[in-house]
């Protein structure tokens, strides 16, 4: 290990043991909100009530994550191995024990917080799960998490991994602690060749080129057809209907100020599907729309929690809605089944935009703001085969919305299918990655 790579993680350590009473207040604060984070603290601290040795460990670190790992998941559960998931927020967790509720009852998976960045904490997580190797989805680069698997001889991969162009910049400014840590991992699963260049150019090894896992994400019928379901009985069959999905703080005035002029701009007014991030802000979303003078639906006081349930018994309101609030977690795909165009939230914060391809798998145009170098990959392919754009402000997003921006369903589709296939090439490629890993030890 590089000396400066030593002399930070020294610091980390510090820091992360010195700051242990602020952490453990910083959870107890979010669960005033959401219950779920100050419980199984446990498990933070390295401690687990059922160990499971020998498992695969997939680090999901919230909902996103978790949702691009589902079809990996799967394989290898069908594969007939046992996996752990780590995570660290409420909503990753409980989308979890949804999606794999049948193979937790088995005992074949196990869902659990991450440790917090100690050395004794992931000491107690090799301790009880003893895991074959480690697959970390996305952007999450830990360095008390890549060092600890290093020690523990566990080959912990970057999975699904891109390196942003934005963090390239940054990593140039901050004495390159980043790369030294993405050093540590026995190697990448990343997006694209343009991903393989960048990991390679900073002295990542054992690249393998494995393509986006979210384009396998498993659409789940019942919900797109209670979309449609729900279209229908809201009276906007003839109506354009928009969705933003996945909302951020910071960005609700420029969608606000969309949907106030689209409203004027058309004969018959469009159906507004907004669809928060985060939770936390359902309620704040909820206020602010009628505020603004639109009159709100919410999903959770109009229609059942479970959607699958036979959409004839369902009671919906007579008169339609300006705007269907999202305030449900798990259920993006019943409100793009809705749409006929999408806008995918956190385009307009520089913190950068979210997933384009769950509306790119219903056939949706989807749009998005400038802010796009989280998503390179997809969105610069998406991009040029002329399905997804990014729109410079508020003006050019409603332009686009009403009407300039119009791929067929056939373009999206021709797109879609040329990008799938990640999850076989993944563990195609798992066998020749983990004998490199190993053979370095």
């Amino acid at each position: 290990m590089e000396l400066k790579t030593r002399v930070f993680l020294g610091f980390w350590s510090l820091i992360w043991n010195l700051f242990l009473p602020a952490i453990l207040l910083y959870l107890r604060k979010r669960a005033r909100k959401d219950a779920l984070y100050g419980e199984h603290l446990n498990e933070r601290f390295g401690r687990y009530r059922v160990p499971m040795q020998g498992a695969v460990w997939v680090h999901a670190v919230s909902l996103g994550e978790l949702r691009s790992a589902v079809p990996l998941i799967k394989a290898l559960l069908a594969q007939g191995e046992k996996v752990v998931v780590t995570q660290f927020t409420p909503a990753g967790r409980r989308e979890t024990e949804r999606v794999f509720a049948q193979a937790i009852a088995a005992g074949q998976l196990q869902s659990v917080w991450v440790p917090l960045e100690t050395k004794w904490a992931y000491r107690g997580f090799f301790h009880s799960f003893q895991p074959k190797y480690g697959l970390v989805m996305e952007i999450e680069i830990w360095p008390r998490m890549a060092v600890a698997a290093k020690r523990a001889s566990v080959p912990l991969f970057m999975c699904n991994a891109q390196y942003p162009s934005k963090s390239i910049e940054k990593d140039k400014r901050s004495f390159g602690l980043r790369p030294a840590v993405m050093r540590q991992f026995a190697g990448a699963f990343v997006k694209s060749d343009l991903q393989a260049a960048r990991f390679a150019a900073v002295g990542v090894k054992n690249i393998h080129i494995t393509g986006e896992l979210r384009f396998d994400q498993p659409i789940p019928e019942h919900l797109t057809k209670a979309g449609l379901f729900v279209r229908e009985k809201l009276g906007a069959i003839d109506r354009p209907v928009i969705t933003y999905a996945s909302t951020v703080e910071g960005e609700d005035s420029v969608y606000i100020e969309t949907m106030h002029k689209l409203q004027a701009q058309f004969s018959t007014p469009p159906l507004f599907v907004y669809v928060p991030r985060r939770p936390e802000r359902f309620d704040e979303i909820y206020d602010m729309l009628q505020s603004e003078g639109f009159a709100v639906l919410r999903r959770s006081s109009t229609l059942p929690d479970d959607l699958s349930t036979e959409p004839d018994q369902w009671e919906l309101p007579s008169g339609p809605p300006d705007i269907l609030l999202g305030d449900s977690l798990g259920e993006m795909y019943f409100y793009l089944a809705l749409a006929d165009k999408a806008v995918v939230g956190g385009g307009f914060v520089p913190a950068g935009a979210h997933n384009i391809i769950e509306p790119l798998a219903l056939k949706k145009p989807v749009m998005t703001g400038p802010q796009t170098w989280t998503i390179e990959y997809p969105f610069e392919e998406a991009k040029a085969a002329g399905v997804a754009a990014a729109a410079a402000d508020a003006r050019e997003l409603c332009d686009s919305l009403a009407g300039t921006f119009a791929p067929d369903a056939a373009s999206i589709n021709q797109f879609f299918t040329a990008h799938a296939g990640g999850t076989e090439k993944l563990l195609s490629a798992l066998p020749a990655a983990l004998e490199a890993a190993h053979s370095k030890h």
